[in-house]
């Protein structure tokens, strides 16, 4: 996997770049489809994009830095070198869920409406993004030798890993085969795109969308977690993000919940 585009002069476009690129495009798109059934408009949509994609970059990138605290404080330059990957999904998932709300607050919507609107563009992107992740290497699975596991190129994340932790030497021209986890969690998120518009269609109630999506999608990211190549913080038997997976599939039960008692629609 070559994790550069291309070459225009002095400028290198990475792939991450173009996937994270297209994963906000394509989420804008479905924006602009469904809303023209709710009456909001393109500019409507183009401002929640900017905010969203502030908030989820920046949050996300938070994330990623003080989980890889100890590289960053030994060299700050490449806190800012986004294009090379580091982010963490539930960090950048957080900002933009604070975007959504300010967002609503400004304009007077109700915030879970807002938020199911926002919501079912999400698997989409997110989709794209892992394989922006796949092309640069980053969130790479556990040791595979057999199929469908995928050797990466010298200098990559993956073989950086695999010499930290003595299982290949520097002359090796490239990692030890893993699980493409990152796959993996896009075809996760793909099959998660059309439920969601499902539900969003013929919701009765508000806050029925988002909730779908904290039950569904994290419930594949506990799941995926294990196959995970990556140095992980564990809390007891299971990493942080399954416990944040877990966390979150608690509170989409309980929002479906209130909401069937509750419902509301905008």
């Amino acid at each position: 996997m070559n994790p550069i585009f291309l070459h225009l002069g002095p400028v290198t476009i990475h792939w991450y770049g173009v996937f994270m690129a297209l994963a906000f495009l394509t989420g804008f798109a479905n924006w602009i489809v469904l809303g023209r059934r709710a009456g909001r408009d393109a500019q409507f949509c183009s401002d929640l994009l900017f905010w969203v994609m502030i908030a989820g970059l920046v949050g996300g990138r938070i994330a990623y830095i003080a989980s890889e605290f100890r590289d960053y404080a030994a060299d700050p330059r490449q806190i800012f070198a986004i294009w090379k990957g580091g982010l963490i999904f539930y960090g950048g998932f957080i900002g933009a869920i604070l975007a959504v709300y300010i967002f609503a607050r400004r304009h007077h919507i109700a915030f879970l409406a807002l938020l199911d609107f926002a919501m079912t563009s999400l698997p989409l992107a997110h989709a794209l993004g892992r394989i922006g992740c796949f092309m640069t290497g980053c969130c790479f699975g556990a040791p595979r030798q057999n199929w469908p596991g995928i050797a990466f190129p010298a200098f990559s994340p993956p073989w950086d890993r695999h010499i930290e932790l003595g299982l290949i030497t520097r002359q090796a021209s490239c990692s030890l085969p893993v699980h493409p986890v990152q796959l993996y969690e896009t075809l996760w998120n793909l099959a998660l795109y059309p439920i969601l518009l499902l539900v969003f269609r013929r919701r009765k109630a508000d806050g029925v969308t988002t909730g779908t999506y904290l039950l569904l999608y994290p419930l594949g990211r506990f799941l995926l977690e294990g196959l995970r190549g990556t140095e992980r913080i564990y809390v007891g038997p299971i990493s942080t993000a399954q416990l944040v997976s877990l966390a979150m599939m608690a509170l989409g039960a309980m929002l479906l919940l209130t909401r069937h008692k509750n419902p509301r629609t905008d």
